[in-house]
C-alpha cells in the first residue's frame, strides 16, 4: 500500500496515458532496431561477411541516427510539428521490409541508413515530449520512456530467435506487425502534443521567457566533456555487447544462435531495469550520485566476465549491464539541467553522441576481433566503465522543476 501510494504521488499531474504511450513507441521503435543485430549472425553468413563488415554495418548505422538528432531536436525546437513521430516510424518500416529481401552489403547498408534516420527523428523528439509532459518528474518520465526502449531492446533478439532464426529472414516482414503498434500508440502522442503546441502559441509571452544557465559558460563546456566522456566510457561497452556478446557465447562456449540470442535478451532486460531505476532515484538523491555509481559501479562486473564460466559470464552481463544503464537518464537530465532552453537539441545531442560512440566503437572493435579473437576483445573492453572515476568532477546541480 505504501509503495503504490508513493507511486501515485510520484504521478501527480503527469499525463500517465501519454507517458505510457512514449514507453511503448520507443519499445517498438527499439525492437525494429534490434532485430538488425540480433541478425549479425545470419547475415554473418548469409551475405559472407567478416567482423570488420560487421563493424562497419554498425558504425553506418550508428552514424545514421547520431548526425542527425542533434539537427531534428534543434529544428523541432524552434518549430515543434506533432507528425515528427510517424515520420521517423516511416523511415524504420522502410528499412525493416528491405531487410528481409536484401541480398549484399551495399543494401544491407542501405537498410540500417533507414533505420538510423527513423531512430535520429523518435529519440530526441519522444524524449523532449517526455519532459514537457513530465510536471516536474522528470527523472521518472525519461525513465518510463526509456525503459520502453531497453524493453524493445531485449525482446528484439528473443523474437528474432523464435520467429527468424529457425525459419528464414524473410520472417522478418512479422515485424510490420510491431511497426503497426507503433503507427497506432503514436496517434495518441500525436493527439496530446498537438493541444500543447496550441496552448504553448497561446500563451507564447509567457512561455517565452528562458531560464538561466546554473553554471557559466566556461565551466558548462568543461562539464560537457566530462559528461561525454561518461557516454565514451558506458557506450564501448554496450557497443562491445551489444554487436558481439553472441559470438562470444558461441565461440567461447559452443552457444547456439538461438541461445545466444536468449544470452543477450539476459543483457538488455538488466539494461531495462536499470533505466528504470536510475531516473527516480536520481530525483531524489540528485544526478551526480547516480552517474558515478552506476558506471563504475559497472567495472567489477565487466571485469570478471571475460574470465568466468557462462553462467557466471551471464550474471556478470546482466549486473553490468543494469549498472551501466541506470546512468543514462542522470546523464541525459544532468545535461538538460545545464541548459534548460534546448531540451530537444540536448536530448538530440547526448542520444546521437550516445550513438555515434556505440558505431564508431563496434567498427574498431569488430577489426580488433578480426585480428585478435573474440576473446581479446572481451578482455579490453571490460576497462571501459573504469573511465567512469571523471564523474568525480562533475559539480552538483540542484535538480530543476523546469522543463
Amino acid at each position: 500500500m505504501d509503495l503504490a501510494r508513493k507511486l501515485r504521488n510520484q504521478l501527480t499531474g503527469v499525463p500517465l496515458g501519454v507517458l505510457l504511450s512514449l514507453c511503448a513507441a520507443h519499445c517498438c521503435n527499439d525492437t525494429l532496431q534490434a532485430v538488425i543485430t540480433a541478425l549479425y549472425p545470419m547475415l554473418k553468413t548469409e551475405l559472407s561477411l567478416d567482423f570488420t563488415q560487421i563493424g562497419i554495418v554498425t558504425l553506418i548505422y550508428q552514424i545514421a541516427a547520431s548526425i542527425f538528432q542533434p539537427v531534428v531536436g534543434l529544428v523541432f525546437d524552434k518549430h515543434p510539428k506533432p507528425w515528427s513521430l510517424w515520420m521517423g516510424m516511416a523511415f524504420t518500416t522502410c528499412g525493416i521490409i528491405m531487410l528481409a529481401f536484401i541480398n549484399s552489403f551495399g543494401g544491407l547498408l542501405l537498410t540500417v541508413t533507414l533505420v538510423g534516420l527513423g531512430s535520429s527523428v523518435l529519440h530526441p523528439e519522444a524524449s523532449r515530449i517526455a519532459s514537457v509532459c513530465s510536471h516536474g518528474k522528470r527523472g521518472l518520465a525519461q525513465s518510463v520512456f526509456q525503459v520502453g526502449g531497453n524493453f524493445g531492446s531485449s525482446i528484439g533478439p528473443l523474437l528474432v530467435a523464435l520467429l527468424v532464426a529457425p525459419y528464414g529472414r524473410k520472417f522478418v516482414l512479422l515485424f510490420l506487425i510491431v511497426s503497426a503498434i507503433a503507427f497506432a500508440v503514436m496517434g495518441h502522442i500525436i493527439k496530446w502534443f498537438r493541444t500543447y503546441i496550441r496552448e504553448q502559441k497561446r500563451n507564447r509571452d509567457k512561455t517565452a521567457s528562458r531560464h538561466s544557465m546554473p553554471l557559466s559558460r566556461a565551466k558548462t563546456f568543461w562539464v560537457i566533456i566530462a559528461i561525454m566522456v561518461l557516454i565514451i566510457s558506458k557506450y564501448t561497452y554496450m557497443a562491445c555487447m551489444t554487436s558481439y556478446y553472441t559470438f562470444y557465447t558461441i565461440d567461447v562456449f559452443g552457444a547456439g544462435v538461438s541461445a545466444s540470442q536468449i544470452y543477450l535478451f539476459v543483457f538488455v532486460v538488466s539494461t531495462a531495469v536499470g533505466t528504470l531505476v536510475g531516473g527516480p532515484f536520481g530525483d531524489r538523491y540528485g544526478r551526480k550520485v547516480v552517474i558515478w555509481v552506476s558506471i563504475l559501479g559497472a567495472a567489477p562486473f565487466a571485469l570478471a566476465l571475460p574470465y568466468v564460466s557462462l553462467p557466471w559470464a551471464v550474471a556478470c552481463s546482466f549486473f553490468a549491464g543494469f549498472m551501466l544503464s541506470s546512468a543514462f537518464p542522470a546523464i541525459l537530465l544532468y545535461a538538460q539541467e545545464l541548459l534548460p532552453n534546448h531540451l530537444g537539441a540536448i536530448s538530440g545531442l547526448f542520444f546521437g553522441f550516445a550513438f555515434g560512440i556505440g558505431g564508431i566503437a563496434s567498427a574498431v572493435i569488430g577489426n580488433y576481433a578480426d585480428t585478435y579473437g573474440i576473446e581479446a576483445v572481451f578482455r579490453a573492453c571490460s576497462y571501459a566503465p573504469l573511465f567512469g572515476v571523471v564523474a568525480f568532477a562533475l559539480p552538483r546541480l540542484k535538480p530543476s522543476k523546469e522543463v
